[in-house]
């Protein structure tokens, strides 16, 4: 159950980051879960290296969103040179 849950959040996730970061955006429904996800995970693995985590808390909605937008700033500049 908790990986459902883990993809649900990371959904929300990935669609509040879009939504600060209007525009054309070529990643769809997986590429945005999957961005919410690694977000989330990179929020929580920065902020333990930070001291702001302790070993078994995960990082909070506001830093898995701010990793998320690193992440698809970072997807945008990858892929925007393709087209």
């Amino acid at each position: 159950m908790s990986i459902i849950w883990t993809i649900l959040i990371g959904f929300v996730v990935g669609v509040v980051a879009k939504f600060f970061m209007p525009g054309r955006d070529p990643a769809g429904f997986i590429i945005t879960v999957l961005i919410g996800i690694a977000g989330s995970v990179i929020a929580t693995y920065l902020g333990r290296f930070m001291g702001f985590y302790q070993v078994g808390q995960s990082a909070g909605f506001i830093a898995a969103v701010l990793g998320a937008i690193v992440l698809l700033i970072g997807y945008r500049l990858i892929t925007g040179k393709r087209g």
